[in-house]
């Protein structure tokens, strides 16, 4: 497994969560991200020591630095806007205009898709499992 220290922590039975991070493999040009579901053991770790915990399952996490004495957790907007800026092409673009719009208002247009997401895309009865090639990128079995 390559390191990596940037972890993104998403709902891993949630399909809107599941297209995201399919979404970001192809575009991780970088191989910066790697990925663990909230339902892991790992992610109930990692945000253990924030005081945060997966329970709610409403949001994204990005944890930069991860294991290092000066790691950082983003979560909801800010989270999704870290990952756009990592990205290739337009993306990067998008990460960087987005920080435009105040947090509470990005916030709310997250949180109203958050609300809504099993609905919209749909929910999977279990994690889906990555395909052999992605496997190295998750941290979670």
């Amino acid at each position: 497994m390559v390191p990596s220290n940037a972890v993104i922590l998403y709902d891993g039975v949630c399909g809107l969560c599941n297209r995201g991070v399919q979404f970001i493999l192809k575009r991780d040009r970088a191989d910066v991200f790697r990925f663990a579901s909230l339902q892991s053991d790992f992610a109930k770790r990692v945000l253990a020591r924030y005081g945060l915990t997966p329970d709610g399952l409403d949001t994204m996490y990005v944890v930069f630095q991860h294991g290092e004495s000066y790691e950082q957790v983003l979560s909801r907007s800010d989270a999704a806007l870290a990952v756009a800026q990592r990205l290739s092409g337009i993306w990067r673009v998008i990460g960087e205009i987005g920080r435009i719009l105040p947090r509470f208002f990005r916030d709310l247009i997250y949180n109203r898709i958050a609300r809504n997401r099993y609905r919209i895309f749909g929910k999977y009865d279990t994690c889906p499992l990555p395909t052999p090639e992605q496997s190295a990128k998750f941290l979670d079995p």
